[in-house]
């Protein structure tokens, strides 16, 4: 781990925040196929908004590092995840360890009858900005959650369609 990864740093971004998102979705393809496309990061760019992800480091398996870039105009947002747990074809956890994003995640793949599987992407991020960022969370949430859930019902879709992984 280097830079803003270091031991002391990583375990502190590691512990879940006080800003919490969870989206779920229902996909109608077989777990497998689902985490499949969940865990092609690079593809994440064909269902999340405005955003490119990219693996700088590794294979992204375990141990990786994941960059997303979520770009609005000149406004830009960088995301470093280091890929902390794969239980495929039903978990990875993450760890946002980057200066601004920061905290633990994880993508839960869960099997249900006639080939279905439940998604579930739950985020614990770290409030920067002191007060401030305490006060903003509860106006900014319900804009997380709705954006998260959007992107994940555009990725049913595609993984519906076969478009993804």
């Amino acid at each position: 781990m280097t830079g803003a990864e270091g031991s002391a740093g990583f375990a502190e971004a590691a512990q879940p925040g006080a800003a919490e998102v969870t989206a779920t979705v229902i996909v109608d393809a077989p777990a497998e196929r689902v985490f499949a496309a969940l865990t092609a990061w690079e593809r994440q760019s064909d269902w999340i908004p405005f955003t490119t992800v990219r693996v700088v480091e590794g294979d992204g398996g375990e141990g990786s590092l994941i960059e997303a870039v979520t770009a609005l105009g000149p406004a830009a947002l960088r995301d470093e995840m280091r890929v902390v747990r794969v239980d495929a074809p039903y978990e990875v956890g993450v760890v946002h360890c980057g200066r601004l994003l920061r905290g633990p995640g994880v993508l839960r793949c869960t099997p249900m009858d006639r080939g279905r599987t439940q998604v579930v992407w739950h985020e614990w991020f770290h409030l920067p900005g002191g007060a401030a960022g305490r006060v903003a969370w509860p106006v900014l949430w319900p804009g997380s959650k709705f954006s998260l859930t959007q992107a994940l019902k555009r990725f049913a879709r595609l993984v519906e369609q076969g478009r993804l992984p």
